[in-house]
């Protein structure tokens, strides 16, 4: 996909593709017509001897290339140019020039033109000058265009979520990306510890540089102090070469040092070191090197009690600790179960060509009644899955019935909550059976609510009041 944007065609002899559109700007007539048959069989030329003619087209218009005199009688080059940056700011200008007038045309590069081309001069050379603009023009568009594109692929938009729990995550994001300050993500697995690293960094303010991830726990111990701060020739067997470590890589960006808590002690020394001097030493150097980077850590353990239990270093613990945040399992925002699930049916339509509609109701009902242990990682497996195999429509509760097995399904539903009241954890067991009884009922009488109502040995406005406070729709039920 590439964003849609003039650009010089790769044979402008061809005929083929967009036109990119020209503005030729000169009070002269003579030397707008001769810079209209110059162009005119490959672009799309516009020509006027009027400054002020001119900015009422750019405003109308998104010209790709503007040509203009640096001499007109109703404004300089300089004010014009300014004005027309000040309208389109990513429009290439090329400054057309006398002999006497170099030193202000230079100037005019500095306050944004792209080149300028100087009298008497050959039609080749401008030509080549206005494809150099147009090619430059593509490639700051694309540049563009690929940064939105991580963005939304990382941003916080794919932080999904609208419980309490997650509109304060948010924040601490947006703060955090509001600095270099040093995080700490601290969550279960599967909870989406990288997806925040990564909206940390292309949020922020070095989104353009590098974030690069190693997982601590991933890499051999021998090998990740090689791996982090990198090697010069010969300091080990093996060492053929030099190698820049993953401090250097990460340049001016972010490094990601997932599950921190399985550094070795005597690593964790050199990573303090690198995080509170901002400098690293390779393996077998003598000199230090200075380092710009971002430190965001992540682990799934608690590394408060490692380090009263002697496993992780006091000192790196407090440099990691500077910006705290923790994010919640999923069994503790079932609320944002419904979000989750239409965001990873949306996701996967996508990739695969489906079009999946959503899930049916005992399906759903199966979903907000499992613990997910694998948290959000664990749910997008099951929806991603349950969209591959589902052939149209809603995704039936058997798609899902690899996880949700009954014995895990009663354990998860069923098991009281031991970390609240007594009133509250028996008021939550029941209302769980409760809403899978009336889910049970009306499935059997194909949400007819009088005959399910007759079963249950309830009033039938009686059953109505249940259903709407569970927010259960007979209809749902109903074949069709």
């Amino acid at each position: 996909m590439t964003p849609d944007t003039p650009s010089a065609p790769k044979n402008p002899q061809s005929g083929q593709g967009h036109r990119p559109e020209i503005l030729v700007v000169d009070d002269k007539p003579n030397m707008v017509k001769l810079l209209e048959r110059i162009f005119e069989s490959d672009y799309a030329v516009t020509g006027t001897t009027s400054a002020q003619e001119a900015l009422g087209l750019m405003a109308a218009r998104a010209f790709a290339l503007v040509i203009m005199d640096i001499k007109m009688p109703e404004m300089n080059g300089m004010d014009l140019l300014a004005q027309c940056k000040r309208l389109r700011p990513e429009v290439e200008i090329i400054l057309i020039t006398a002999y006497g007038e170099v030193a202000q045309a230079v100037a005019a590069m500095k306050a944004g033109a792209y080149d300028y081309i100087q009298k008497p001069f050959e039609p080749e050379e401008i030509r080549i000058a206005v494809e150099k603009a147009l090619e430059h023009r593509r490639l700051v568009d694309r540049t563009q265009f690929l940064e939105r594109a991580v963005e939304e692929k990382f941003g916080l938009q794919n932080i999904v979520g609208d419980s309490a729990p997650m509109r304060e995550l948010d924040l601490l994001i947006e703060k955090a990306a509001e600095t270099d300050v040093t995080v700490l993500i601290q969550g279960e697995s599967g909870t989406g510890k990288e997806l925040v690293a990564k909206a940390i960094h292309y949020t922020g303010r070095r989104a353009k540089s590098k974030f690069v991830p190693i997982n601590c726990a991933a890499i051999p111990k021998g090998l990740l102090e090689s791996e982090l701060f990198g090697h010069v020739k010969g300091a080990f067997s093996g060492a053929v070469t030099s190698k820049a470590g993953l401090f250097e890589e990460a340049e001016r960006g972010t490094l990601f040092l997932d599950e921190i808590s399985e550094l070795d002690l005597e690593l964790q020394v050199k990573v303090t070191r690198a995080i509170q001097e901002r400098e690293i030493r390779a393996i077998g150097d003598t000199k230090d090197r200075p380092v710009d980077v971002r430190i965001i850590a992540a682990t799934n353990t608690d590394l408060q009690s490692a380090v009263d239990a002697g496993r992780f270093r006091p000192d790196l613990y407090y440099r990691l600790h500077v910006f705290p945040i923790s994010i919640s399992p999923l069994r503790e925002r079932m609320e944002d179960l419904p979000l989750l699930v239409t965001h990873f049916i949306e996701k996967y339509n996508k990739l695969e060509r489906k079009n999946i509609e959503g899930v049916e109701p005992d399906a759903f009902s199966a979903l907000t009644g499992y613990s997910w242990p694998g948290n959000v990682r664990e749910l997008e497996n099951a929806i991603e899955r349950a969209v591959l195999l589902a052939e149209k429509g809603r995704i039936g509760r058997q798609l899902f019935m690899d996880i949700l097995s009954t014995k895990r399904m009663g354990a998860a539903v069923y098991r009281p909550r031991t970390d609240l009241p007594y009133r509250d954890a028996i008021e939550i067991v029941s209302n769980a059976a409760t809403e899978e009884y009336l889910r049970g009922i009306l499935r059997k009488h194909e949400g007819n609510v009088t005959r399910a109502a007759a079963e249950a040995g309830v009033e039938r406005e009686s059953l109505h009041r249940l259903l709407k406070r569970f927010g259960i729709r007979s209809e749902d039920f109903k074949k069709t």
